[in-house]
């Protein structure tokens, strides 16, 4: 029962993305309960912005689950948990962010040139038309 190190190397990628897959649902679960659990509360039980902070650090959190297991973080979720973190901190203390909504754009208009560059995953096969 010898294995090739392409079989180990293929069997390995597969549980990378079972594990990666696990962390993103369970941070997409803290995200529901944090959300239910904050719509339940009386009125101003949670100071404004306890959502956008919250979200930032289960992002964050979930990026740091990633690293520490040997995964791959992502670039993007860890720019998106910071500036959620940090627009919902503000909103705590009181102080407005005025770089937060413009860094917001800048950050999905990079996303969607990103995505429009990236080749399809059927380009550049052989025999694709």
């Amino acid at each position: 029962m010898n294995t090739t190190t392409r079989e180990q190397g293929a069997a390995g990628q597969a549980a990378d993305r079972r594990q990666g897959k696990r962390l993103d649902e369970i941070a997409m679960a803290l995200v529901l309960i944090m959300t239910g659990g904050l719509w339940l509360a009386p009125a101003g039980f949670f100071p404004e912005g306890s959502w956008l902070a919250g979200a930032g650090l289960i992002l964050l959190g979930l990026n740091a689950a990633r690293r520490a297991r040997g995964l791959k973080a992502s670039g993007f979720g860890i720019c998106v948990g910071l500036v959620a973190l940090a627009a919902g901190t503000g909103r705590i203390i009181g102080r407005d962010l005025p770089f937060v909504p413009a860094l917001l754009i800048v950050l999905g208009v990079a996303l969607v040139l990103k995505a429009a560059r990236a080749p399809r995953k059927d380009e550049g096969a052989p025999g694709a038309m």
